[in-house]
Parts: C-alpha cells; structure tokens; sequence
C-alpha cells in the first residue's frame, strides 16, 4: 500500500505541533531542571498519537472552516 499526502500529514503536523508545545509547557511546568529531556520526552510520547488522531479530525474542519471564512472576502 502506498502512502497517501492526507495520512501522512496530520501525522507529521501533529508530530512537530506536540513537540513544540510539550517542550514549551515542561518548560513552563517545571522550569529546566536536571531531567527535562526525559520528562519533556515522556510527555511528548504521550501527546503525539493523541495529537494525530485529533489532527485527522481537525484538518478537515480547520480547511472547511477557511474556506467558509475566506469566501465573504471574494465578493
């Protein structure tokens, strides 16, 4: 079976949205301490897969919902 754009991208969107914000967040939690690298991981292990499924959902509405948005400026 080959790869499709549509499922490959909330997956790679969702990876580098959950790293970004679970870095940020420890960061903000728990300031750098000694083992942020391993909380920070721990964190975005559990974040990503639920930031993907939620992507699958959330990409569709979010280009629908721009469309919407965007055709009142195309009068």
């Amino acid at each position: 079976m080959r790869l499709k754009p549509h499922h490959v991208m909330p997956v790679m969107m969702s990876a580098i949205m959950a790293f970004v914000m679970t870095a940020v967040i420890t960061l903000l939690n728990l300031g750098l301490t000694p083992d942020f690298l391993k909380l920070w991981m721990h964190a975005f292990l559990l974040a990503w897969p639920i930031a993907a499924v939620a992507a699958f959902f959330a990409i569709p509405l979010a280009q629908r919902a721009t469309r919407f948005i965007t055709a009142f400026g195309s009068d």
